[in-house]
């Protein structure tokens, strides 16, 4: 008997040949035909497995921000056991940036799914917030054990809801703000790689602390 399809690969093979179509073209131009022609199978096929082309587009989305989280748990987990709150966020903000083709790809792919949540298209912006909520709340975090270390050296604490705690989640909302114009700005301009470690220190010098 022929062995049954493995699904998830199948649908790897898809939302890859997306990303692929989106990076390249934009994300006007994803559709079932010229997906399932990058992915060298059927319309059919690819209606099968999304049915429509907000799913196989959301999928895609959800492909990208899985593989980003991927690589911040490795990069976390070479810091070794409880590094400090500077090296986290610095961990975390140099995994969003465009170093290497496939995180210039996922940036590109993400942008595009950015500017499509601006129309009216398949994709809203509610679709593409989940990740930045997830990289503000986790980055406030460290924030505030970064604070919270200051007072206990300093012989004081804070307190849940204080100008501190509030202050953490702004601050990284800046960061994070800060992280993504940086990674366009280097999709657009090769030149900026040269100051881009530069430009993330004196972030965190000032958010974070040196």
């Amino acid at each position: 008997m022929p062995r049954l399809a493995d699904h998830d690969q199948r649908r790897t093979q898809i939302t890859d040949a997306t990303r692929r179509v989106v990076a390249r073209e934009g994300l006007g131009a994803a559709t079932f035909q010229s997906v399932a022609a990058e992915a060298g199978t059927s319309v059919r096929l690819v209606q099968y497995y999304f049915g429509t082309k907000r799913k196989f587009l959301l999928a895609t989305h959800q492909a990208v921000v899985a593989d980003a989280g991927a690589r911040f748990t490795r990069r976390l987990e070479a810091l070794g056991g409880d590094p400090a709150p500077r090296d986290v966020i610095h961990a975390i903000v140099v995994e969003l940036l465009p170093a290497d083709d496939a995180r210039r790809q996922d940036t590109v792919v993400l942008n595009a799914f950015h500017t499509a949540a601006l129309t009216a298209s398949d994709v809203v912006a509610e679709d593409t917030l989940g990740a930045p909520r997830y990289l503000v709340t986790a980055i406030a975090d460290q924030l505030r054990r970064a604070g919270a270390g200051a007072a206990a050296g300093a012989g004081g604490a804070q307190s849940a809801g204080s100008p501190a705690d509030s202050a953490a989640d702004l601050d990284a909302e800046l960061i994070v703000a800060a992280a993504s114009g940086l990674a366009q700005t280097l999709v657009i301009d090769a030149s900026a790689a040269s100051r881009a470690d530069a430009l993330l220190d004196r972030l965190l010098d000032r958010l974070v602390g040196p």
